[in-house]
């Protein structure tokens, strides 16, 4: 004899009424996204990868971690008007 097992049955959610957002409001949020970065100074690192590719074929682009500590270099050495 097996045992009994009384589990309710699983309850999935109902997707089709969270449709997903259309193309142009997923594209309007994603160019919200990466003004944001660029405002707050975070680097973006496939922008500079697609850069790359269009302007130096011929070079070799930076790592992750090296592309990082260059803009985080570059960003915090220069000295100029600064708010703090």
């Amino acid at each position: 004899m097996m045992p009994s097992t009384d589990k309710p049955p699983m309850v999935t959610a109902d997707r089709s009424r969270h449709a997903a957002p259309a193309p142009g409001w997923l594209a309007a949020l994603q160019r919200a996204a990466a003004v944001v970065r660029r405002m707050i100074g975070v680097p973006d690192y496939d922008r500079y990868l697609a850069h790359m590719r269009e302007h130096y074929p011929q070079c070799t682009p930076l790592d992750p971690r090296t592309f990082e500590r260059e803009r985080l270099t570059a960003r915090y050495k220069a000295t100029g008007s600064r708010c703090c």
